[in-house]
């Protein structure tokens, strides 16, 4: 919204004599939504955003401009990241909720699409997929602020609309299992190695109820159990049935420390040291 003057002059016999000064509000007739469909992401996940345009005027808008900057934010002194990659091909143009052919799209960064209309009293969605990327921050609190600028086409004003996704707070976690030795005989003793990593921002807590369960085959007697080299007691922090060979933690007894995250000071990535807790069960065969 714009406010513009006027003032009048009346001249008369060499006499000059003004008016007052009216004012007014100058409303443009185009307006912009943008949001995720999901509002919060991990790395390496795939964000959908939507981009509404109302036109609420009799006249339709042609010729516009659309650019998105993926969330392009300062670093160092001059050099722009970008955390969100445009997915190709993944761009839908709905005119009054038709699918319309694809508009001329230039990947970027920034995303452009070109040559968009609206049409009076109507509406135009653009929808289209991103990646997060490697220079997305991950810690607790971070965001991500994905703008889209409409330009062009007889607006008298850009058009700017925010899309902002927050950093996903929760553990995520992955296990892998070794064994030592890989040869053994019949009533020797082998290790069973487990280790379970968290890439998320958050710690797996003892209220995240984390379970390993294995069965061992051939099963083993005599076991020892530690986690993080700490010893973990039978019935307390895990049960085990030497018949079966059914191992299982009891819930909550493992926990994960969160992931660490720290940004390369020239290239500005983000890498992820894992949070790691170490499982270790070693029993007669």
């Amino acid at each position: 919204m714009a406010t513009f003057y006027n003032q009048a002059t009346l001249s008369y016999n060499g006499n000059t004599t003004t008016s007052n000064i009216t004012t007014g509000e100058l409303i443009e007739a185009l307006s912009a939504l943008h949001t995720p469909i999901l509002d919060t992401y991990s790395k390496d996940d795939e964000i959908t955003f939507v981009l509404s345009i109302v036109n609420s005027s009799a006249t339709p808008y042609n010729g516009l401009n659309v650019s998105f900057d993926l969330g392009n934010y300062q670093f160092g002194r001059a050099t722009g990241l970008v955390p969100l990659t445009y997915i190709p091909d993944s761009l839908k143009y709905y005119i009054n909720g038709t699918l319309q052919p694809a508009p001329a799209v230039t990947a970027g960064p920034p995303l452009n699409v070109s040559s968009v209309s609206v049409p009076a009293n109507g509406n135009t969605i653009i929808i289209y997929k991103t990646l997060v990327n490697e220079f997305a921050p991950l810690e607790p609190g971070a965001t991500i602020t994905n703008t889209a600028i409409i330009s062009g086409g007889g607006l008298a004003e850009n058009i700017t609309a925010p899309a902002v996704i927050t950093a996903e707070n929760s553990a995520i976690l992955g296990i892998s299992k070794s064994i030592s030795p890989a040869v053994v005989s019949d009533n020797g003793q082998v290790t069973y190695t487990f280790v379970i990593q968290n890439t998320g921002n958050t710690a797996a807590a003892v209220s995240d109820n984390v379970v390993v369960t294995d069965t061992f085959t051939p099963a083993l007697s005599n076991l020892t159990v530690t986690l993080n080299d700490a010893p973990l007691t039978i019935n307390t922090d895990y049960t085990y049935d030497e018949t079966t060979g059914l191992f299982e933690s009891v819930a909550g007894a493992i926990t994960v420390p969160a992931a660490t995250f720290s940004q390369d000071a020239v290239t500005g990535e983000w890498n992820v040291t894992p949070g790691i807790s170490i499982l270790t069960i070693t029993g007669i065969i």
